[in-house]
């Protein structure tokens, strides 16, 4: 048993086991990349241990490059799986330090540029998934867009409005209706909702929005599809330190200090939920929102 030392006390203190606020400012073009961020967002990468639970199984992953994403592939593969997983075009650079996380745990590792606001590029998506391992075993419906507009509604562009919500829902819809087919019993989505589906912050109007939305698309699939034995859940973040934020932000410095724990979560502590409702011990939990908010209430 590992001495209990002032060092491995601070190690487990949900606390003080991460980074916290004040932050240097920070800003880069959107999607933003990890490289620059300070301090370096945390994936599981030395920390992270598998034990089987999701062993042969085949993953299609949205948004895997970087983030909530990459720290579900790096899991999911020290769990056993193999991913595919898409990425935007400048998101090159990321999604192949993905793979190199997903081999190195000795599992397959495919990257797919695709944007997913497309249904021709979801389509696309499915039968290259289907074409590569034959059948889906979880569908992750990660990827998301958001874009902090301060001054109002009035600041809210059709074309901003219209790159959430068809990025947000329309993918998520889109993937979860051609992916079904190729599911069996024992199958499952998983959706990136978060606290914003239930706490909307004034500055991300829109994209609160699409997250509550996801809330309720999350069970209503979950009742559609209960008798086939798919199993629908979505895992709720609150503030995650991924490069979403520098990207979208105007203010980094002191972003996730309003949580109970005060600080941002790290990509690392989100990819546990995503393995559970992925794995054989929630075969009775479905159409449930994991809510993973650093204390943030939420009904």
């Amino acid at each position: 048993m590992p001495e209990n030392t002032p060092e491995n006390q601070s190690a487990s203190d949900p606390v003080t086991k991460h980074p916290r606020p004040e932050f240097r400012q920070q800003e880069q073009a959107h999607p933003g990349w990890t490289g620059p961020m300070d301090p370096p967002p945390d994936h599981g990468e030395d920390s992270y241990q598998g034990s089987g639970v999701l062993k042969d199984r085949k993953v299609l992953l949205t948004g895997g490059d970087s983030g909530i994403g990459r720290a579900v592939a790096l899991a999911y593969a020290r769990e056993g799986a193999d991913i595919l997983f898409t990425h935007l075009p400048e998101e090159q650079g990321e999604a192949r330090e993905t793979i190199r996380l997903v081999e190195e745990a000795g599992r397959t590792a495919i990257a797919v540029e695709c944007d997913i606001r497309f249904e021709e590029a979801c389509q696309q998506l499915i039968e290259r998934t289907v074409s590569e391992f034959g059948r889906i075993d979880v569908l992750v419906n990660n990827a998301a867009y958001q874009m902090s507009q301060p001054d109002g509604i009035a600041h809210i562009t059709t074309e901003q409005f219209d790159r959430v919500v068809r990025t947000n829902l329309y993918g998520m819809f889109w993937l979860s209706k051609l992916a079904i087919p190729h599911m069996s019993a024992g199958a499952s989505i998983i959706n990136t909702a978060s606290v914003q589906g239930y706490k909307p912050s004034p500055h991300l109007l829109d994209y609160a929005m699409t997250k509550g939305a996801i809330v309720n698309f999350t069970q209503g699939l979950a009742q559609m599809l209960a008798q086939d034995g798919i199993r629908v859940n979505a895992v709720a973040p609150g503030p995650v330190w991924t490069p979403l934020i520098p990207a979208t932000m105007p203010d980094t410095t002191e972003f996730g200090k309003q949580s109970p724990l005060g600080r941002p979560a790290q990509p690392a502590e989100m990819a546990p939920a995503y393995v559970f409702l992925a794995s054989p011990q929630a075969s009775y939990i479905t159409g449930e929102i994991v809510n993973a908010t650093g204390g943030t209430p939420l009904p």
